[in-house]
C-alpha cells in the first residue's frame, strides 16, 4: 500500500483551499494585501530571508523601502526612517530619546493610555488630558502644559475607532512650535495626510493598513528629535542601549541597522509601498473615505447597530466601531459562516461592540458583501 497516495491533509498544503479562505476585516493582524503572495514568492526565490543585514543587497532593500515610503507619505529628507520590532517599541524609544523630564499625552482609548503608561514606566513626569472612551479631541480644547517637552498624539485610536483630524494635529503643533510632537498612526498609515514639515515624529506597524504579517515597526523622526537625543546622551540621561536614536540614525546613513532586523518584512514593505505608489496615495485615501462612508451609513440605518463614535469628524476612517444590540460574539460567528472575519470590541466593550477594519487590502466589493451579510442578520 502506498502511504503517500491520495490527497494530503489540508494542514500539509502550502495554502488552504480557496473554499476555506476567509476575508479578514480585523484591525490587525488584518487581511493581507493581494500582492503579498507574489512578493513573498519572489523573496523566497531570491533567498531574502538568508541574506546578511551588512550586505549590499540588504542596503539596497532598505534604501528602496525608505524611498517608496518617502514618496507615499511625503516624508522629507530631514526625517530618518527606522525599523523596530513593533510600534509599541517606538513608544519607549520616543520617550527615552526625546523627553528629559515631562511628556504630555492626549488619551481617549487603550493605546493612547498605554503610551502614557510607558512614560511613567521609564520615569518621566506625565501630563495628560483625558476623554471618555469613544470621544475625540479638537485643537481648540487642548491645553498643553508649559513644561511638557513632547506632545503625544494618537491620530487613530485602534481600540475605540476615534480619529484626531490632521488639521487639528497641525494646528496643535504650530501653536507649540518649541515642543516635539510624536503621532501614533499605527492603524491608519498611509491614510492620514500628515505634514512632516511640522510633525517631528510618527510611527506605525505593518500588520494593519499595509496588509502585511506582524513583526515590524516603522519609526519616522526628524533632526530635532536627534538633537534632543544627543543632548540627553551627553547629559545625565539614559536614552537606552538598544535602538537609541543616534545609533539608528548613524546606521541609517548607510541604510543599515544596529542589529539584525526583519529583512523579509522590510523587503515586503518596500514592495507594498511601491504598489501603493502605483495606485496613488490620493486614490487610496479616496477609496478609504468611500468605503468608510458606506459602512457608517449602513450602521446608522440598521436597527441592530449604532455608531459608537457620535461625532462624525471624530470617526476613524480605517477602524469602524459599532455598538451592537445583541452579543457581538453571535454577530461575529454569523459573519464568519459567510467567509468573513470581523473583530470584537476592545477590552470592556468586547461583548457589546464590533470593529471593522477598512484597510486598502479589502475592496469596495468586499465591503459591500460584508454590509449585505450584516444587513440580513
Amino acid at each position: 500500500m502506498n502511504r503517500n497516495a491520495g490527497p494530503k491533509p489540508a494542514f500539509l498544503h502550502p495554502y488552504l483551499s480557496h473554499s476555506m479562505k476567509q476575508v479578514y476585516f480585523t484591525a490587525g493582524p488584518a487581511e493581507l494585501y493581494p500582492t503579498v503572495y507574489a512578493h513573498l514568492q519572489e523573496a523566497m526565490d531570491r533567498q531574502i530571508g538568508s541574506i546578511s543585514h551588512r550586505s549590499a543587497q540588504f542596503r539596497s532593500i532598505y534604501q528602496f523601502c525608505a524611498e517608496q515610503l518617502r514618496a507615499l507619505m511625503s516624508i522629507p529628507e530631514t526625517h530618518g526612517i527606522f525599523f523596530t520590532g513593533s510600534a509599541s517599541e517606538v513608544w519607549e524609544r520616543v520617550l527615552l530619546n526625546c523627553v528629559e523630564h515631562e511628556s504630555f499625552h492626549l488619551i481617549n482609548g487603550s493605546f493612547s493610555k498605554k503610551f502614557c503608561e510607558y512614560a511613567t514606566a521609564v520615569h518621566k513626569y506625565t501630563h495628560k488630558q483625558e476623554k471618555p472612551f469613544g470621544e475625540g479631541f479638537d485643537y481648540g480644547e487642548v491645553e498643553v502644559p508649559e513644561y511638557a517637552e513632547l506632545i503625544a498624539v494618537t491620530q487613530n485610536e485602534t481600540s475605540s475607532g476615534v480619529q484626531m483630524r490632521t488639521v487639528d494635529i497641525h494646528k496643535l503643533k504650530r501653536s507649540n512650535g518649541r515642543k516635539l510632537m510624536a503621532v501614533d498612526i499605527v492603524s491608519s498609515a498611509p491614510y492620514p495626510d500628515l505634514d512632516f514639515s511640522l510633525i517631528d515624529s510618527a510611527f506605525f506597524s505593518v500588520q494593519k493598513a499595509f496588509g502585511l504579517p506582524a513583526g515590524l515597526g516603522v519609526w519616522i523622526a526628524n533632526e530635532k528629535c536627534l538633537e534632543k537625543a544627543e543632548l540627553l546622551r551627553h547629559g545625565d540621561q539614559t536614552i537606552g542601549a538598544h535602538n537609541s536614536l543616534p545609533l539608528l540614525w548613524k546606521n541609517f546613513k548607510n541604510y543599515e541597522t544596529p542589529a539584525t532586523p526583519n529583512v523579509l518584512l522590510i523587503y515586503l514593505l518596500g514592495k507594498i509601498a511601491e504598489d501603493f505608489n502605483r495606485i496613488g496615495v490620493e486614490t487610496i485615501r479616496k477609496e478609504t473615505e468611500e468605503k468608510a462612508k458606506s459602512l457608517y451609513k449602513f450602521i446608522e440605518n440598521h436597527p441592530l447597530f449604532e455608531p459608537f463614535v457620535k461625532e462624525e469628524r471624530h470617526r476613524s476612517r480605517t477602524v469602524v466601531v459599532a455598538t451592537t444590540k445583541k452579543p457581538s460574539s453571535e454577530i461575529i460567528a454569523k459573519v464568519k459562516e459567510s467567509g468573513m472575519v470581523i473583530g470584537s470590541g476592545y477590552g470592556q466593550f468586547k461583548d457589546s461592540q464590533i470593529r471593522i477594519a477598512n484597510f486598502p487590502a479589502t475592496s469596495a466589493g468586499q465591503v459591500g458583501r460584508l454590509i449585505d451579510v450584516l444587513g440580513k442578520l
